[in-house]
């Protein structure tokens, strides 16, 4: 007997030939004869084909750095052939391409990026960072694609157009060729007494280039300290 409606129709795989496309924007799909990737471990929905995962191993460099700033995200290494789809608790999903480039983001949002991509923990060097105990991103450099996770839809704010700032806790990535402080602002000994604004650590923008800000601020993690400083970028690959 047929089944009727349009919910088989509707949601049907989308046919393409790119190796990382959006099924919709919480649903992340990867086409396997592109080769391996690495993928948040845990990150996978289906697959279709013949898919293999197995956990990522470091080296010691990087089981120190994630020791030190204490947060991991452990990873998987997806190989195989087939069609491959990921998703995070139903965050959206974007997708940036790379060439020969680099891009600095929160470990948290990451969810998958090819094998040709390159990746290490990083201390973020900002003069305000001794203030917080230390800052730590994932620094993923190379040719190949790169998806993150962002908490609704984001903005990409060209920092050479002005001066730039954002909460530390809704900053997703930033660009090669931005640099980046850490500022302080208490809004006066009159608000500090009243409690505060919530506003105090910010994050400060220069150089050329983009600093990727998702509507919320929920990102976790971030050096030694984060959760005392207000979340800032941690959450590191493991």
């Amino acid at each position: 007997m047929p089944i009727h409606g349009s919910l088989l129709t509707d949601f049907k795989e989308k046919a393409t030939q790119d190796p990382f496309a959006l099924q919709n924007k919480k649903l992340l799909r990867i086409d396997m004869r592109y080769g391996e990737v690495t993928a948040r471990l845990g990150s996978m929905v289906a697959y279709q084909g013949d898919v293999r995962f197995a956990k990522k191993s470091v080296g010691m460099s990087r089981m120190f750095k994630s020791a030190v700033t204490g947060e991991g995200v452990s990873v998987m290494v997806c190989s195989g052939s087939g069609e491959l789809f990921l998703a995070d608790e139903a965050a959206e999903i974007q997708i940036i391409y790379l060439e020969n480039d680099a891009i600095s983001v929160n470990g948290r949002n990451v969810l998958a990026f090819s094998n040709s991509i390159q990746w290490d923990i990083h201390r973020i060097q900002a003069r305000g960072a001794a203030m917080t105990g230390g800052l730590y991103n994932v620094s993923l450099r190379g040719t190949g694609y790169v998806a993150v996770t962002t908490k609704g839809e984001p903005i990409a704010l060209d920092v050479a157009s002005s001066p730039t700032f954002a909460d530390a806790q809704a900053v997703v990535l930033w660009t090669a060729g931005v640099s980046m402080d850490i500022r302080i602002d208490t809004g006066g000994i009159g608000t500090m007494l009243r409690g505060g604004t919530g506003e105090m650590l910010q994050m400060a923008f220069g150089g050329q280039g983009y600093v990727l800000v998702q509507p919320s601020e929920s990102v976790q993690g971030g050096g030694q300290q984060g959760n005392q400083s207000g979340g800032m970028l941690g959450g590191l690959l493991s």
